[in-house]
Order: C-alpha cells, then sequence, then structure tokens
C-alpha cells in the first residue's frame, strides 16, 4: 500500500506524484523522489523496481523480507534493512517489524512490513529543514535510520525496569523459581534488541569512517552520532545480560538455601519423633526382665521422658535456626 510519493526540489517538497512519473522526475538532477509504502504486494514493489530501477538483489531481499539487519552497497545506491523493536499495546510482550530502504542518488524507497508505528512525523521534520534536507536521499536515510534507533531507548529503559521488578523479588521467600522463569523470558527480549542493534551497529560504522559512499558524503557526522547511539545501546545490553546472569546465579542459590533449609527442618522433626520412638520401642520388647517394668511409675515416667526430651530438642533446633 502506497503511503507517500513526494518529489522534492532543492530541499523543498514540489508535489505529491503518481507512481507511473517517478522515472521521470529522478531523471532531474535538481529534484529528489520520496516514497513509502507498506506491506507492498508483489507486483507493486516490481513497479517501483522498474521506476527507480533498483538492483535486483535488494528487491528480492525485500521481497522475502524476514532478513538480518544491514547495510549493503549497489554500485551507486544502497540498501538497507533494519528491524523495528517495539512493546505491544499491553508492554508485556516486544513485537518485531522490519523497514527495507532504497536509497539513490536521487530517491529514497521504504518499504515497511509488520510495523505499527510509520514515519510521517520524521518526514514531516525533515521537510521543515530544507538546508539539510538538500542533501537528498542522503540526509532521508539518516533520518529514518536514527527514528528507528531511537525507538530501541524506550525498549532498553522498559528490560531495565523489568530486571529491577525482578531484583526486588530475588530474596521473596519462595521466589526463586518464578524469577528464574522470569529472568530467561527477559533474556529472551534483550537478545531481541540485541539481533536488531549488533548488526546495524556494523552497518553504520560503513557510512562515517574509511571510505563514505558518495550517497553519505558530507553527513559523516551525523551517521557518527548515529553510530554512537547503537555504540550506547550495545553497551547498555552487554551491561544488562552481565546483570541477568548474576541475578540467575543469585536464584540459584537460593534454591540451594532453601533446599538446605528444608533438609534442616526434615532433619529436626525426625530428631525429634525419634526420640519417643526410640523409648517406646525399647519398652515395647516383650522380655520377661526389664528394668523398671514392674515399677508404678514407670509408665508415667516414660511418658514423661519422650516429652521432656523432645520440648528440649525442639528448642534447641529453633535456637540453631533449624525449626
Amino acid at each position: 500500500m502506497l503511503v507517500n510519493c513526494v518529489v522534492y526540489q532543492n530541499g523543498r517538497k514540489l508535489a505529491d506524484i503518481p507512481i507511473d512519473d517517478i522515472s521521470e522526475y529522478v531523471s532531474r538532477p535538481e529534484c529528489f523522489v520520496w516514497v513509502a509504502v507498506v506491506e507492498p504486494s508483489a507486483e507493486e514493489l516490481e513497479h517501483m523496481a522498474t521506476e527507480f530501477g533498483l538492483h535486483p538483489l535488494a528487491v528480492d531481499d525485500a521481497r522475502m523480507g524476514h532478513r538480518r539487519p544491514k547495510i549493503e552497497e549497489h554500485e551507486d545506491s544502497l540498501f538497507a534493512v533494519l528491524q523495528t523493536v517495539d512493546y505491544d499495546s499491553d508492554g508485556a510482550n516486544i513485537l518485531v517489524g522490519e523497514v527495507a530502504i532504497f536509497a539513490g542518488k536521487n530517491y529514497l524507497l521504504s518499504v515497511r512490513s509488520k510495523t505499527e508505528k510509520g514515519f510521517a512525523e520524521i518526514r514531516a521534520r525533515t521537510e521543515r529543514e530544507p538546508d539539510m534536507l538538500r542533501h537528498g536521499s542522503g540526509y532521508a536515510l539518516y533520518a529514518l535510520i536514527d527514528a528507528v534507533v531511537d525507538r530501541y531507548f524506550p525498549v532498553l529503559d522498559g528490560l531495565e525496569s523489568e530486571l529491577e521488578e525482578i531484583e526486588n523479588e530475588i530474596f521473596a521467600h519462595n521466589a526463586a523459581r518464578s524469577n528464574i522463569e522470569a529472568l530467561y523470558e527477559l533474556k529472551q527480549k534483550l537478545m531481541t534488541l540485541k539481533h536488531a542493534v549488533d548488526p546495524l551497529r556494523a552497518g553504520t560504522g560503513k557510512l562515517y569512517g574509511g571510505r563514505v559512499p558518495p550517497l553519505c558524503a558530507g553527513l559523516q557526522e551525523y551517521f557518527a552520532d548515529l553510530y554512537d547511539h547503537l555504540h550506547r545501546i550495545h553497551d547498555s545490553i552487554d551491561g544488562i545480560q552481565e546483570m541477568i546472569a548474576t541475578a540467575i546465579q543469585v536464584n540459584l542459590g537460593m534454591i540451594g538455601v532453601n533446599e538446605n533449609e528444608n533438609v534442616k527442618k526434615l532433619a529436626s522433626w525426625a530428631a525429634i519423633i525419634g526420640v519417643p520412638t526410640a523409648i517406646a520401642g525399647v519398652y515395647g520388647m516383650n522380655f520377661k526382665y526389664m528394668p523398671e517394668l514392674d515399677w508404678a511409675w514407670g509408665y508415667p515416667f516414660a511418658l514423661g521422658l519422650m516429652v521432656g526430651v523432645d520440648v528440649v530438642l525442639y528448642f534447641w533446633f529453633r535456637r540453631i535456626g533449624w525449626l
């Protein structure tokens, strides 16, 4: 589905144009065509490829979808695949979408799939910056990548908040197993973000250092700043991963501690029960000659001995923390 098809001249919006006129304006050196589509059909994508003269390998990647984030140079054009990462409406799960960007000297085509939030505000912002938009598709490419990266920060903050909530429950009674499940779920979410950030970080590094693609000439400072944002997110992800690993180890230790406490309780009650059992077992033997067998106070004495020893054991185990 077509969202926008706009032509700009010298950094200012000239007009909305039909798709069939794209090739005409792309051929004009002073013009730049910016097109956005969402979930295009194979026929629509093929039509775009014909109008823009897109590289067939890049078109195949956009058609297939579910690609690892990357930035590739094809002759005099760039092809970028970005992954959008957002929380769902409930804030419980992470949704992953994809944006494929074709950028040439006089055009930029963005193809979105499985993304609920578009980039209308980015287009509006760039239109208010005609001096920057004079750079053409290079600046539009930066603006789109920057918008995707900016959406990673709220997700990262949300993951950090989830980790803090789990850490607050680490020492809660019998919460270790549920904490470990929550930590592994959090780790999966974090890896989803990491898989979106790290390849893009490597690709962005090619746009400002060393041999810079002609499309990005004059914009190295912007792409360097973009790389710095991705590097900060990468470092934060590594830090959260270490904290998750530590939290898992602490929870495993708490499970061991709880099991030891249970063993101590079982051993204490076994000793308390074992004393009267032993005394009763001795006096329950059917021998004719036994000490105190004919004593009138023998039965009360045996019961008192059982109760007395059990009371002493109970308070002793309480004192040492076994009960």
